[in-house]
């Protein structure tokens, strides 16, 4: 079974798995979701979608936990559709934004190559449609596919690099100035163009925006005071504009 991707890999089958089809029939023309994933774009899409057959789809309603601390990690995951927030959470309840997923993001990868329980706390931003493969299955997959493991390790190497570069700036910047770099961040990621500049696609709330920089939900709304005020940003209802990005660069640039 599977020897599409070589050495029967993902030679897996449980029943909570969903078949999506031979591997010779029309099911192997269609196209796969799974083409979104760049961990998985090695692939052919016959590959995918014989791949996804070993999957089972599921629905997140928005603010729904994904997963939690302390299950099982026996589960990989790619969204579909929507956005996830990935959070560490402290003994007291306390929420520390770490990453979020997007559309073609695998996550949950940490279970390939560490049997365990979860450490982080996954929940759905906004509605979520993910596909779950069993953890063996990914792991068969790496351990037949060198590219897919390099570009695995390439994901985590991303995604910890990302977190160490947040750490620093709570340690070294001022709470403004951690939040123009984050602000400049979620333009990139997020941005999309608007008449009065480039609008964030992600809906955050203040206390939300605080827990990705370290701060409190009344210094960021004191900050994004300032920011309105000045003509860098704009916008209410949890939707921001970046007014004026060349600006908050500079403001950057002049304290680095």
């Amino acid at each position: 079974m599977y020897n599409a991707l070589s050495d029967d890999a993902v030679a897996v089958s449980t029943p909570h798995m969903r078949n999506s089809g031979s591997s010779h029939g029309p099911a192997n023309r269609r196209t796969s979701p799974l083409q979104k994933c760049k961990v998985l774009a090695h692939l052919t899409p016959e590959q995918l979608v014989h791949l996804e057959g070993h999957g089972r789809i599921r629905d997140y309603a928005a603010k729904s936990p994904i997963y939690l601390p302390h299950e099982p990690a026996n589960e990989v995951f790619v969204l579909f559709d929507g956005l996830a927030k990935v959070s560490h959470l402290t003994k007291d309840g306390k929420e520390s934004i770490l990453a979020f997923i997007e559309p073609g993001d695998l996550f949950g990868e940490r279970a390939v190559f560490h049997v365990g329980s979860r450490e982080e706390y996954v929940e759905a931003i906004e509605p979520v449609r993910a596909i779950l493969f069993p953890v063996e299955v990914l792991r068969r997959l790496v351990e037949s596919r060198g590219d897919i493991a390099l570009s695995l390790m390439q994901l985590m190497s991303d995604r910890r690099h990302r977190i160490e570069n947040r750490l620093k700036n709570i340690l070294f910047l001022s709470n403004r100035e951690r939040l123009v770099h984050l602000l400049l961040e979620l333009s990139e990621q997020f941005g999309v163009q608007h008449p009065d500049g480039i609008r964030l696609r992600i809906k955050l709330s203040h206390q939300e925006l605080a827990n990705l920089i370290g701060s409190t939900r009344e210094t960021v709304t004191v900050l994004l005071g300032q920011l309105k005020a000045e003509g860098l940003v704009a916008g209410g209802r949890q939707r921001i504009i970046v007014k004026d990005e060349s600006k908050l660069r500079a403001e950057i640039e002049a304290g680095s």
